[in-house]
């Protein structure tokens, strides 16, 4: 595992501390480390989002739909 270190003003500095300290973080690097986990999969998240915002339009997501998506779930699971 690489090493790096950061610079924080006092006032963030007591933001982390607090957060280690109330959400059960052993260290501050867990809290870096979860911070930008959760970055990382928003950024993906969001490209997934606009990849599928671009795409061609299918046929209407509506209540037929739907049923006919939970049937097939139902027949797959039977089998």
């Amino acid at each position: 595992m690489s090493t790096m270190s950061i610079s924080l003003p006092n006032n963030l500095k007591q933001f982390v501390d607090q957060q280690v300290a109330g959400r059960g973080y052993g260290t501050s690097s867990e809290y870096v480390r979860e911070l930008i986990r959760r970055d990382k999969d928003r950024q993906h998240l969001r490209k997934l989002l606009l990849e599928g915002a671009s795409s061609e339009t299918t046929k209407p997501v509506d209540a037929a739909f739907f049923d006919s998506l939970r049937a097939r779930a139902s027949r797959q699971s039977s089998t």
